[in-house]
């Protein structure tokens, strides 16, 4: 709360919108989160590229099944090989461990398989060509897409838990992240004393009932009360005046998760980042 206090009493500066650095995860998925909020906020990623922002998605985990049609978005086919083994890493991961990203939760709410929850959890990353892969603590060095991997190097430990939204959203945050997406069908509570989150509702009978929670609705889509592109310009919209500052809704509830869990990485190879060379 103290270096909260002192950091909303730092001076402000003009920026550009090719300055921001904006990450997005999903969380608490259902049935609806791959048709609304994740496509809105993929749509919303193509705008942020478009001006010359930095865009990050991640969850390799909950990528399984997506990684050749990802890997073909690559802006060099060896980045797109690197895509490729960071989301084999991961399913060699939870084969090891006995599971995978999918909970009951996801069920109930409808998904039945992984690859089903994938499908979702890709949307969100848009369609705009993807520029590079990094990890945890990486900066990306320029505009563009890129494709965070949060699953660990090396042999595989028993005791890292399943994902966790609070640690992806440090994570994204930890590379730079000036904001993060949050899409939610079930409804998760998260947010972050560093960095706001937009959280962002795919479900519409969920954002009935935590409406003082979310920012957008997008299950209005679901419904025909508006189109992804109305939805994705809505959220565009949201990240300016975010970082302009004016408070998202988990700033107005005092969010303050914080989760950081102990993960070790190997450094990057040259094929994951291109555009650096």
């Amino acid at each position: 709360a103290e270096q909260a206090a002192l950091l909303a009493a730092a001076p402000t500066v003009p920026m550009a919108v090719d300055e921001l650095v904006v990450g997005t995860v999903c969380g608490g998925s259902d049935g609806t989160s791959g048709i609304t909020g994740n496509p809105a906020a993929g749509r919303a990623f193509d705008r942020l590229v478009e001006a010359g922002a930095t865009c990050i998605f991640e969850e390799t985990g909950e990528l399984i099944g997506c990684e050749h049609i990802m890997a073909a978005r690559a802006v060099t086919p060896e980045l797109g090989q690197e895509l490729e083994a960071s989301v084999a890493k991961a399913a060699r991961y939870y084969a090891t461990l006995g599971y995978g990203s999918f909970a009951p939760g996801n069920a109930d709410g409808g998904l039945s398989t992984i690859e089903e929850k994938s499908m979702g959890a890709y949307a969100k990353s848009g369609r705009s060509p993807i520029f590079g892969l990094i990890k945890p603590g990486d900066l990306p060095p320029r505009g563009g897409l890129y494709l965070l991997d949060v699953v660990p190097d090396g042999e595989v430990r028993f005791g890292f838990p399943n994902i966790n939204d609070n640690a992806e959203i440090a994570e994204l945050i930890a590379c730079g992240s000036h904001l993060v997406l949050f899409v939610t069908g079930r409804g998760s509570v998260v947010g972050s004393a560093i960095s706001p989150v937009v959280k962002i509702c795919a479900n519409p009978e969920t954002y009935k009932r935590m409406a003082d929670d979310m920012d957008v609705d997008a299950g209005r889509i679901l419904n025909g009360e508006a189109t992804l592109d109305e939805v994705g310009q809505e959220i565009f919209d949201l990240i300016l005046a975010a970082a302009g500052g004016q408070k998202t809704r988990s700033e107005d509830l005092g969010h303050q998760e914080f989760i950081l869990g102990y993960k070790s990485f190997e450094p990057l190879g040259p094929a994951c980042l291109p555009s650096a060379a």
